[in-house]
């Protein structure tokens, strides 16, 4: 844990902890987190697309974790929201399992394309990667290391959900491939690896999104009150 400018940066222990403690003690289940997070993440497209998002094709990039989970819920709300949303999974629709495969469920009774990972990506004025969590170990393998290498390649801007899907969240080294976002929303609090200079490049702008955590919880880990005292969405750089 580290306290920059009244802003607390943590580990992914640390962020593991958070978590746990907002389910375990304030009975917040992962799925109202889930659902946070992903209007969080929808709104922070739209600001990116210029306040409306009516007709835009936007592709979300998702693995079979709570990441992509949270991916599955930002596209529900583009969709109500006039946009255009693609999905594109990393691996097999077979392997998404619990919530992640329950957020899913509403996007294919809507119609939304459901994509494989060798999906071209072309036309998009948004992709969404919601790929690896701060849990994620090691690099990317295939074939979601492909996609990340397609999209960085694509010259779209990429919104990464919580963190880069690559970028070590603890240490802010990038591993192989990791995705070069031009903006990310990461969940609750920053990562203590987003301090690391190497790590700007991946991260591009760096917002911090509101997902409910109750002040009780972050004040056990120094968090000063207030942080979202006047957006749900803060601007970090």
């Amino acid at each position: 844990m580290k306290l920059v400018d009244g802003l607390v940066y943590l580990t992914a222990d640390e962020m593991r902890l958070i978590d746990e403690d907002t389910i375990e003690r304030f009975s917040i289940d992962t799925m109202s987190l889930m659902e946070n997070a992903g209007v969080c993440v929808a709104e922070a497209a739209r600001r990116m697309l210029g306040g409306s998002v009516i007709g835009k094709p936007i592709a979300c990039l998702a693995g079979r974790g709570n990441n992509g989970g949270d991916g599955f819920v930002a596209s529900r709300h583009l969709h109500d929201w006039g946009a255009d949303v693609t999905v594109i999974l990393s691996g097999e629709r077979e392997s998404l399992t619990g919530m992640p495969a329950r957020q899913l469920l509403p996007l294919e009774r809507a119609g939304l394309p459901i994509l494989a990972a060798d999906a071209p990506l072309s036309g998009y004025s948004l992709l969404i990667d919601a790929l690896l969590g701060y849990s994620s170990v090691g690099d990317p393998r295939e074939p979601m290391a492909g996609l990340i290498r397609r999209a960085n390649a694509s010259g779209i801007g990429i919104l990464a959900l919580d963190l880069p899907s690559g970028l070590d969240p603890t240490t802010g080294e990038p591993g192989n491939p990791c995705v070069e976002a031009a903006a990310t929303v990461t969940l609750g609090l920053p990562k203590v690896g987003f301090l690391n200079q190497h790590a700007r490049r991946y991260l591009g702008r760096l917002l911090v999104a509101d997902i409910s955590i109750p002040p009780e919880v972050y004040s056990k880990h120094s968090q000063p009150p207030g942080l979202f005292s006047s957006d749900r969405i803060v601007s970090i750089w």
